[in-house]
């Protein structure tokens, strides 16, 4: 029997990226990736590269006469090959390209969404544009989408499945107690089980809760035509995948001004929230009455909360 090494190295790279991916859910480093919905997929993945492994096992030993078994005494004047054809550059470029995520994967954490991106994508500060009699049809409009996806996280989770991580999953009735408890509680705690609904019901009625206590944690965010005293206290939303990430936050009003105090920094914020206006939109601002600089969370992201029907 002839040992084959190239089969050999592809059924190591496919052990390889199984590994890569048992190690992430063992690590929850999957988590700073993915919506914790999706786990179910990585860790299919992670199977199928299993499965793959042991199949390219077999291929790994060629029995005598096998490599021309199925062409017969013309295999050679035929026009085709047995893929050993490709060139040593060809080769090394293929296998880089592959080895690449491997080596990276294994060798490299993964990195937090920080205030670089925002640079880039912006803080969405959602508000009522002032003066515009549509305003309230496009805070409806921008709702919708977001309604959407909720609703389509919920229908995902109709089925009896374990309760998932990162504080996304709540039971319907759990869910409805706490967006009703928004009204009646003295202060606000924006945790993460609950930031994401609480943001978008604060973001559309902002009126309906001026004069409340908030409380709340994020990395800081300042952009251009800020106020020395103005930041936004941001967090990540990831709906799908660290992709498709947008930041979400309110703006916070000091009373004192911000000039060392690095980006990315994490506090804690208490205050009041009020009204005010950026941009000409009308937004909820936080009057800040105290803050402190905490420490980045181990699971920095927020997520749709997923519900789920329990009959």
């Amino acid at each position: 029997m002839k040992f084959r090494a190239g089969h050999f190295f592809r059924a190591v790279l496919l052990a390889a990226f199984g590994l890569l991916f048992i190690k992430l859910h063992i690590t929850d480093e999957i988590y700073k990736y993915i919506n914790p919905k999706y786990e179910i997929f990585s860790q299919i993945t992670a199977a199928i590269f299993i499965l793959f492994f042991f199949i390219q096992l077999f291929r790994v030993w060629e029995r005598p006469n096998e490599q021309h078994s199925k062409c017969g005494e013309d295999c050679c004047s035929h026009d085709h090959d047995h893929g050993h054809s490709a060139s040593l550059p060809k080769k090394l470029i293929y296998y880089s390209i592959i080895m690449f995520p491997l080596v990276t994967g294994f060798s490299i954490g993964p990195a937090v969404l920080d205030s670089s991106i925002a640079e880039k994508k912006g803080v969405r500060l959602q508000g009522v544009a002032a003066g515009s009699s549509n305003s309230n049809q496009e805070v409806a409009q921008d709702f919708s989408l977001e309604d959407e996806i909720i609703e389509l996280n919920k229908k995902l989770l109709e089925q009896d499945q374990a309760p998932l991580p990162n504080n996304n999953y709540l039971t319907q009735e759990k869910y409805d107690d706490e967006m009703a408890s928004l009204e009646s509680q003295d202060t606000i705690h924006m945790d993460e089980t609950i930031f994401e609904p609480y943001y978008e019901k604060i973001s559309m009625n902002p009126n309906a809760y001026k004069g409340k206590k908030i409380k709340l944690s994020g990395f800081i965010y300042s952009e251009e035509g800020f106020t020395p005293n103005q930041l936004v206290i941001s967090r990540y939303l990831i709906t799908h995948c660290v992709a498709d990430a947008s930041i979400i936050g309110f703006l916070a009003e000091f009373e004192q001004e911000f000039e060392d105090i690095q980006p990315d920094t994490w506090i804690e914020v208490e205050g009041i929230l009020s009204i005010g206006s950026y941009n000409g939109m009308e937004l909820p601002i936080i009057r800040a009455k105290s803050w402190k600089i905490v420490e980045q969370p181990e699971e920095p992201y927020i997520y749709p909360v997923l519900t789920k029907i329990v009959e």
